[in-house]
C-alpha cells in the first residue's frame, strides 16, 4: 500500500521559514526587528537567530531581504544568466548545485510515450531544507522530486504517481538514499538524474540545468536557448511540468518583470529556494 505520510520530524527549519514569510509579508517596510519576528513566530530571539544562522549562515535581517518579492528583481539585475553563453563556460552537459555534481540521461521518446511501462520506480520520503520531499527514481537515477510543505503529502504523491501511470512503484527509501543525500547537500555526493519527458520538455529541462546556483534567468531566455524564442508559453508549461524540482532548477526561472511566476509546489517554497541559494552564493563570494 502506498504510504502518504512523510517523516514526522522532517523540515523543522523550513516550517520556521514558512511561518517567517507570513510575518515578514504582513509587516510594513523595512520589516520586523529580530525581537518582533521572533515574537510573531512564538520563539525567543536567540533561538530564532540560531535556527536562521544554522540554516543559511546569515542573520534573520539579511535573510528577510532575500525573502522579499523585490529580491527577484535584484537577482535579475545582478545575477542574470544568459543561457546562450552557457556552453562557453562548461555548463552545457552538467550543472553545479552546491558541492554536488549532477549528471543525467533522458528516456527515449518511444519509452516516454508508453507512460513508464516496464519501469520500476522506487520512492521514499526524505527530509529537505524545504519541507518533506518525496523522491522517486529508477536504477538510472532520480526521476522525480516533489515537495509537500504547501500541497500536503497526499497531493504530492498523487501528482507523482500520475506522471508515469504504467510504471510499477516500490517503496524503498534506502535504494535512493545516496542520491537523496547528495540532492540536499551531502559533501562529495553525486546525484544522477533520469529525465522522463517529451523531447521539447527535456530540451527545456536541460536548459534549466545550465543556470548556475545563485543565479536566475527568464522564460523568454530559455525559449531562445532551446531554439524557439516565440515559444515562451510552451516553455512556461514545460518548466511547470518539471518532475525533478530543485535539482532541475525551475525555481530559477523568472518573468522578465522580476515576478516570480508560478511554482508547482507553492511560491513559498520557490522563494525559500532562491533565498537559500542567494545566501550561499554571497557566502562563497565573501569567503
Amino acid at each position: 500500500m502506498t504510504q502518504m505520510t512523510p517523516p514526522d520530524d522532517s523540515a523543522y527549519h523550513f516550517n520556521v521559514i514558512r511561518r517567517a514569510l507570513d510575518v515578514i509579508d504582513a509587516a510594513p517596510a523595512p520589516g520586523p526587528s529580530l525581537d518582533d519576528l521572533a515574537k510573531g513566530l512564538g520563539m525567543s530571539p536567540a533561538h530564532l537567530q540560531r535556527v536562521f544562522s544554522r540554516w543559511v549562515g546569515v542573520s534573520p535581517k539579511r535573510y528577510q531581504q532575500y525573502l522579499t518579492l523585490d529580491h527577484a528583481r535584484h537577482l535579475l539585475r545582478d545575477r542574470f544568466t544568459t543561457l546562450a553563453t552557457a556552453d562557453e563556460v562548461g555548463l552545457s552537459g552538467s550543472g553545479r548545485l552546491h558541492d554536488l555534481f549532477v549528471t543525467w540521461e533522458a528516456m527515449s521518446p518511444g519509452d516516454y510515450a508508453r507512460g513508464g511501462e516496464g519501469l520500476e520506480i522506487f520512492w521514499g520520503w526524505y527530509e529537505s531544507p524545504f519541507g518533506p520531499a518525496l523522491i522517486m527514481g529508477t536504477d538510472k537515477g532520480i526521476c522525480g522530486i516533489a515537495f509537500a510543505a504547501e500541497t500536503g503529502p497526499e497531493a504530492a504523491m498523487e501528482d507523482m504517481l500520475s506522471r508515469w501511470p504504467n510504471a510499477r512503484f516500490t517503496e524503498d527509501p534506502m535504494a535512493l538514499k545516496p542520491w537523496a543525500d547528495a540532492a540536499f547537500g551531502a559533501a562529495g555526493g553525486e546525484a544522477r538524474l533520469y529525465l522522463i519527458g517529451a523531447p521539447f520538455q527535456i530540451k527545456v529541462w536541460e536548459a534549466l540545468l545550465r543556470i548556475p546556483s545563485g543565479h536566475v534567468t527568464t522564460y523568454s531566455e530559455i525559449a531562445g536557448a532551446v531554439g524557439n524564442p516565440k515559444a515562451v508559453r510552451a516553455v512556461g508549461t514545460a518548466v511547470g511540468r518539471n518532475p525533478i524540482s530543485w535539482l532541475i532548477p525551475c525555481h530559477r526561472a523568472l518573468r522578465k518583470s522580476g515576478g516570480l511566476g508560478g511554482y508547482h509546489w507553492g511560491l513559498p517554497v520557490k522563494r525559500a529556494m532562491l533565498a537559500w541559494e542567494a545566501a550561499e552564493e554571497d557566502a562563497r563570494e565573501s569567503a
